[in-house]
């Protein structure tokens, strides 16, 4: 792939590979901490091979002084603590002429695959440097090196490390290296610089702001949950969701709640159905095959009208697939793969800040609409980290309606204009009730009438139909009538990409899809007012997307589809090529 002009002006791509534990992603998330305490913004990406634990490691960072929400076409800098594998990466870590490799002299030589690039490649004593300082660790003297060659003052390095440091003992030793690690590589920085290379311009194009967070996906979402009013969570672990429920276990204690670690998917999705019929707002998290377990009981969930929230982290499939890899290719099961007409709402959040407030949004949805609810977060958003301004607090959202103690002709399922029914809790008085997976009449009764089904299929999509989700369900940028149509964590290079194409004169407007399901006709319709184009762009090989907005939606023009598989992330290059040439007629 041939590296474009970025699109975020004085930006910087950095690679840190080596074995696993080696260290390169504590390293990496001490740079990027680093980096925010100049007030630049920044992204690290993991990457890992099918072992997830052990085998290669790289921790793939792009700094810069807008904010970044997607990998740049190539990498100024490959810095390996040794080469175990790292050619495993070559396709994720693109170099071209004016990149530069980094590796240790004592380590084997440099992958052909690497050289091949044309890359410029200077050898450091990194080992041997950290053994001449007793206690040090040599993912310090890299995150040193690689820190320089950014721009990054030492100080804030060494604060940042300061910051992580566990180990008290050995913490002046490891500022040591660091500094050691910025001092070998000064020579290499300069050059850089002679040569007007992005990296050493980093702290040039940054710029004052507001208050900063540094999170990820899975952390965000794991906020959003709480803020939603979630109070109880049971899950089992599994790739790459199982931060969400690391990070909730405290904190969902602090908030009052608990949370339980379930023996199987099986048993967390029916652990939630239940804590929830109990009045609880509740939520656990997955990845795709948990999901696939899990569809038996959302759709109880469904029958039931219990509120839920499940957090998908899409990763690559089928059945394992790519554990550690990204891709959106459970769209397709999460809007349409329970058995019966069994509507839900299906939320996707577009940026790993995103994933705070399109969490909690889905919760507000869920116990507002007595409905369950998937939110699609994907391995790109939830285990990547970066630096973003603080999200807004979100409005307070709606609550569940539930049944008064005694109320008259209580009828849990009624069938209501808006769809939505009183919801008793166990216990209230006067207003029991049966819930099950049967299908019922309006008090609960289990029926095989016509019309009862009838009755409570109508009433069970009424109310998604009839709700007012609000502009919230996309986000819709310019006012082009060429228009791309996205969804999740592609948003981000796609933003970049028409960033840079409507700098080149063209004029494209985008429309970034958080509401899935229910289908929003009237509200998309409006969206593509005008539009003479229309291109569908997503990460799956099945052009799951495009297939399932030509089911719901009518376009003022036939659309076209960009798509393509993980594991690779999509780049803001190569679609920058698809909308040149999709333009232009080709």
């Amino acid at each position: 792939m041939q590296i474009t002009t970025q699109a975020v002006p004085g930006s910087v791509s950095i690679a840190l590979a080596g074995s696993g534990g080696s260290g390169v992603m504590t390293a990496g998330t001490i740079l990027l901490a680093a980096a925010a305490k100049t007030g630049a913004y920044g992204l690290m990406v993991r990457t890992s091979g099918p072992q997830i634990r052990g085998g290669e490691a790289a921790a793939l960072l792009r700094l810069g002084p807008r904010s970044i929400t997607s990998l740049d076409d190539g990498f100024d800098l490959l810095l390996a603590i040794d080469w175990h594998n790292v050619s495993r990466f070559a396709d994720e870590i693109v170099l071209g002429p004016r990149s530069v490799l980094i590796g240790d002299m004592d380590e084997a030589g440099v992958p052909d695959i690497f050289k091949a690039t044309g890359a410029r490649y200077e050898a450091l004593n990194m080992k041997k440097m950290a053994k001449a300082i007793p206690g040090s660790w040599i993912n310090m003297i890299a995150l040193g090196v690689a820190g320089r060659m950014a721009g990054l003052p030492l100080i804030y390095l060494q604060d940042a490390v300061r910051e992580a440091w566990k180990t008290p003992a050995t913490l002046e030793a490891n500022l040591e290296a660091v500094a050691a690690g910025a001092e070998s590589a000064t020579g290499i920085a300069l050059h850089l610089a002679q040569s007007a290379n992005p990296m050493a311009q980093l702290q040039a194009g940054v710029q004052s702001a507001g208050p900063r967070w540094m999170i990820s996906g899975n952390e965000a979402t794991g906020l959003g949950a709480i803020r939603g009013g979630v109070r109880f969570v049971a899950a089992y672990p599994i790739t790459p969701a199982t931060e969400v429920l690391e990070w909730l276990a405290p904190k969902l204690v602090e908030a009052g709640g608990t949370l339980l670690q379930a023996e199987d998917e099986l048993a967390s999705i029916n652990m939630i159905i239940g804590a929830s019929y109990g009045g609880v707002p509740s939520l656990t998290a997955t990845s795709g095959p948990g999901l696939a377990l899990m569809t038996e009981a959302i759709g109880l969930a469904v029958a039931s009208e219990v509120p839920i929230v499940v957090v998908d982290v899409m990763r690559g499939g089928p059945s394992t697939g790519i554990p550690a890899k990204s891709e959106q290719s459970d769209l397709s099961f999460a809007v349409s793969g329970l058995h019966g007409d069994a509507p839900r709402l299906v939320v996707a959040p577009n940026s790993i800040a995103d994933c705070l407030r399109a969490t909690q949004w889905a919760v507000h949805l869920a116990e507002a609409l007595q409905a369950p609810a998937i939110v699609l977060s994907d391995q790109f958003l939830g285990q990547s980290r970066a630096i973003v301004d603080r999200p807004a607090e979100a409005e307070q959202g709606a609550t569940r309606i539930r049944a008064e103690a005694n109320a008259p002709d209580y009828k849990r399922y009624r069938d209501t204009p808006s769809g939505v029914s009183p919801m008793a809790i166990p216990g209230t008085e006067g207003v029991s009730y049966t819930a099950d997976g049967l299908e019922h009449s309006e008090v609960g009764i289990p029926s095989s009438q016509s019309r009862d089904h009838g009755m409570q299929l109508d009433k069970r999509q009424r109310k998604l139909d009839l709700h007012d989700y609000g502009p919230y369900w996309a986000d819709i940028e310019g006012d082009g009538d060429a228009v791309v149509i996205t969804f999740g964590s592609a948003s981000g290079p796609v933003r970049e990409a028409i960033a840079r194409a409507n700098a080149e004169g063209m004029s494209l407007r985008l429309i970034s899809l958080r509401l899935l399901a229910p289908a929003q006709p009237a509200a998309m319709s409006a969206a593509l007012q005008g539009a003479a184009h229309v291109m569908v762009v997503e990460q799956n090989h099945g052009a799951q997307l495009y297939r399932y907005l030509r089911a719901w939606y009518d376009f003022p023009v036939r659309p076209v589809s960009f798509h393509r598989p993980g594991p690779l992330p999509l780049r803001p290059g190569e679609l920058v090529n698809a909308l040149r040439a999709w333009r232009n007629g080709k």
